[in-house]
Formats: C-alpha cells, structure tokens, sequence
C-alpha cells in the first residue's frame, strides 16, 4: 500500500503541476471585428490540403489569405482559389524543408506590418485577427505564437491528444522560456522583426522549424509570447492513428532540440503514469479488492482537466499505454535521426 500512496501522490502533483503551467499560458484578449483595421496579411502553406484548406482561407476576410501550395498533387490550389485566396506556387526545395520553403515563399511578397502564418487545418472565428494583433501589443512582442483549441473528429485523437498536451506541460521550465513552447500551427510575426532575423530562410532546413524560429528570435533579443486561443481559433493536428504516428516523430524533435531536462521530465512523467496498471494487478492479487479501482479514479481525477466532463476520460488510463510506444518511438526517431514522411514527402532530420 505504501507504493500505492506514492504513486498517488507523485502523479496527482505532476499532472497538477502540468495543468498550472497551462493555464498560466494567457488567453488571448478578444477584440470586436472591425474595430481597428488590422496591417496583417495571413500565409497558409499547403500540401495536399484539398478537404481543409478552403474553410481555413473562409475563417479570415476577404483578400487578406495568400495559400502557397507546396508541390500538391490533389486540388488544394484549386480549392483554395474558390475560398477567396490568392495562389502561389512554392518554389524547389534545394534542400530546405516543404513548410519553411513555402511560408519563405509566401512572406516575400507582402509588405504588410504583420504577418500570419497559420496551417491549413486551422480554423478561426471572426475577429481573431483583430485579437492576436491586440494580443501581440498587449504582450509587447514581435513573434507571437497562438495555441489553438484541438478539434479532434476520430478516436485517435480523442484518446491522445488531451494525455500528449498533459505531457507536454509537464516541466515547469516550459512557462519560463516561452522559446519552447513555441508552435507553428498559427504564428503572428511583426515583418520587420522576421526580416531581420532572415525570416525562414535561415531556419528552413530544420524540421522543427517554429522552434527555431522562436530561438533565432531570443538570441536576437525580440520580444517572443505565447498565448492560447480558446474559442477563437480551432485545430486538428492530425488525422486518426497514422496521423498521430507520424505526428509524434515530429513532436520528438521538438523534444530533441529542447533541452535534456525537458524531455527526460517528459518520458519520466510518462513512465510514472504507466505504474498505475502494474500497481492496481498488484493490489488485487495481495487481496485488495476496492484499491484497484481507486487508483484508477486517481488517474481519472488527474487527467479530467485535460479530457473535460466527455465520456471520452473514461478512455484516459488506456491513452498512458497507447500513447508510450508513440513517444519511444517518435524519441528514437529523431535519435537516430531516421528518415520520417510527411504528407507523403520523406524527411530528413536537422
């Protein structure tokens, strides 16, 4: 029993924890459209996005989107053109990666203040723009990165994606280096500022290119924030468990590139998670037939902010073990540097 109670403490205070470092990431302020006219002109980069990339291009008004198709094979372009967007096509890789090379392409042609840069899958309600520009001043930065609400539409996601964000939160440092935690979903960069760090031309041979981004920009002394969207601004990161596989290989270079500490937090809080079936088998064979089940109320009481009041947190304690080989795997990827594919393009890891 006594490894019990420790189980319960260790993973109620780092799931704890991992949820106050969340929260302490600012919503953005919500500012009535149209009440100031917002310098910005939004990139989407596209690749085989038919399906998604016209509701991204509608979430924006009208000729402020510029969709730069990378090399699709589908009806993207097309379906952007119909949204409303201007076109562009993205230029040869010569070695840069496909998302850098196409908001590289995309940011050279606007003399816009701000600059957008914001996924296909993302979706956006009226006034954000006019919110993440006042976002951006309030903060007082020059790169802002908006943590979109997850929109998830199948079971993978439903199951993951809540249990990855709690992961991800789990290291204190996090809140303290906005650097790392830095996404590229949907990116607010003053022109200026990103033209004169070289924009993604200078990063546009790393896979994670946002986080570079973020730390091109630190070194340089700007002003970089984070703040979370919440019913302003919508994602779906990916699309049922293949997506989520290669999503994780991603992710794990996200992981790489931070520092030592962050990532051996993360697995740790993983590993740590995953005693809880082990301990429960335990319990009941040695007699105990009520603890079992408290221990896995325990999970599900630490893991409710995350998945909400859903049916879907019942699924929790089955997301710690289907989420581990994900992590392993995603962590030997990218520490072996192996080669991963992406939207039906292979990747080389930098």
């Amino acid at each position: 029993m006594a490894a019990a109670t420790v189980f319960v403490l260790v993973t109620s205070w780092l799931f704890y924890r991992a949820r106050t470092n969340y929260l302490r990431v600012p919503l953005l302020p919500r500012v009535p459209p149209g009440r100031t006219p917002s310098d910005c002109m939004v990139v989407i980069p596209a690749r085989q996005e038919e399906g998604v990339v016209g509701s991204a291009v509608n979430s924006f008004p009208a000729d402020t989107v510029i969709v730069v198709d990378d090399h699709s094979t589908d009806k993207t372009a097309d379906e952007a053109r119909e949204a409303g967007a201007g076109v562009l096509d993205a230029p040869p890789l010569k070695g840069a990666q496909g998302k850098a090379n196409a908001c590289m392409a995309g940011a050279r042609i606007l003399t816009s203040r701000w600059i957008l840069f914001a996924d296909a899958d993302t979706r956006y309600q009226e006034g954000f723009l006019e919110s993440v520009i006042e976002g951006a001043y309030q903060s007082e930065v020059t790169f802002l990165s908006v943590h979109l609400t997850p929109r998830p539409a199948a079971l993978a996601e439903y199951l993951l994606h809540p249990y990855l964000d709690a992961l991800l939160f789990a290291s204190p440092r996090l809140r303290r280096d906005p650097a790392l935690l830095f996404e590229g979903q949907c990116v607010l960069v003053l022109r200026e500022a990103y033209e004169f760090i070289g924009g993604h031309a200078a990063i546009s041979n790393y896979i994670a290119d946002d986080l570079q981004l973020a730390m091109s920009a630190s070194r340089h002394k700007m002003g970089i924030g984070v703040v979370r969207a919440g019913a302003l601004g919508h994602a779906r990161t990916y699309s049922g468990w293949e997506g989520g596989w290669r999503w994780m290989e991603r992710k794990a270079f996200r992981l790489f590139h931070m520092d030592a500490p962050i990532t051996v937090r993360i697995v740790l809080t993983a590993l740590i998670a995953a005693l809880w079936l082990p301990l429960a088998v335990w319990l009941w064979l040695d007699g105990h037939r009520a603890a079992p089940f408290l221990l896995m109320l325990v999970v599900l009481l630490a893991l409710r902010p995350w998945y909400g009041n859903r049916l879907h947190l019942l699924l929790a304690p089955v997301a710690i073990y289907t989420a581990l080989p994900l992590l392993l795997h995603g962590l030997t990827t990218a520490f072996f540097k192996k080669e991963i594919v992406w939207k039906g393009r292979k990747v080389t890891a930098a």
